[in-house]
């Protein structure tokens, strides 16, 4: 995710080096895309919908760039990286008798197996911990950063989010508070939800997994300018084991594949608020 010059994000139309909007098309008329035209929503003009998905297309991709450094903006493997004979494979999760972590570090889970399986589960753990709201307070992210992060870029990557999260005009425009925190009577919600995961290469202590994921982004409550909305990310995370587990060394991100969205009634702003306090989210994936 870029910051930008001046370190602020798309409130102002700017965007980040190597991230665009989302475009969906949706059907046209009857017997378009599955036979079924779309219906119009109700209660959300079309302004409103666009400013939503700026606010989060732009926070997920400056979040991507704080932790990029100078890696560039390439998000597929390296030339002349190994790749697996069977990376282009989807494979579902399955059981395999091996114990998939063997504790915690700072409150994440911790102690992955030296295998593709545990560097597939270290990065969908991390991609939930680094796009949790978590990352909006400064005590919780320096604790995420460290126990993510390998020790060689654990501090350069803390002063970039630092940079990044501590930055009060971008922490307006999505409608926090200057120290990280909502409202009074809202409720703010950051979640990734992995989807897959896929091992794009594994050798000598190394791996490279991309993570697909939805991503929940806004704020919960009657009087919120930013509701919750879904946008769809891959992260691809480049891994190294390091003293008995998997650390991130550098990751990149790319917009979806998003899928077509349903004609659902959006939920009321009550209805999320209990959503989200009533379902805490997952902390371990895999």
């Amino acid at each position: 995710m870029s910051t930008g010059e001046d370190g602020g994000y798309g409130g102002d139309g700017h965007r980040g080096p190597g991230t665009g909007q989302t475009r969906t098309r949706l059907p046209e008329s009857e017997g378009d895309l599955y036979g079924s035209a779309r219906r119009p929503r109700s209660g959300l003009s079309s302004r409103n919908l666009v400013t939503i998905v700026g606010v989060i297309v732009l926070l997920l991709a400056a979040i991507a760039f704080a932790n990029r450094g100078g890696s560039g903006n390439n998000e597929s493997p390296a030339a002349g990286a190994p790749e697996d004979a069977d990376a282009a494979a989807a494979r579902p999760t399955a059981p395999t008798g091996t114990k998939p972590v063997s504790g915690r570090s700072l409150g994440i889970a911790a102690g992955f197996a030296q295998t593709k399986q545990g560097a597939e589960s270290a990065a969908a753990n991390y991609a939930v911990a680094l796009t949790s709201d978590g990352m909006y307070q400064a005590a919780a992210r320096q604790k995420i950063v460290s126990a993510v992060y390998a020790p060689s870029v654990a501090a350069v990557r803390k002063n970039d989010l630092d940079k990044v999260y501590s930055d009060p005009a971008f922490l307006g425009r999505i409608g926090l508070k200057p120290d990280g925190t909502p409202p009074k009577g809202m409720t703010f919600v950051s979640r990734a939800n992995p989807v897959g995961t896929k091992t794009e290469a594994f050798k000598d202590g190394t791996a490279k997994v991309s993570v697909w994921y939805s991503a929940l982004f806004g704020l919960a409550g009657t009087e919120s300018k930013n509701p919750v909305a879904e946008s769809w990310y891959t992260n691809t995370f480049d891994l190294k084991w390091i003293d008995g587990d998997w650390k991130v060394t550098d990751f990149t991100q790319k917009e979806g594949p998003a899928p077509v969205g349903r004609d659902q009634q959006a939920a009321s702003a009550e209805d999320m608020t209990k959503a989200v306090q009533g379902f805490g989210g997952f902390t371990y994936a895999r």
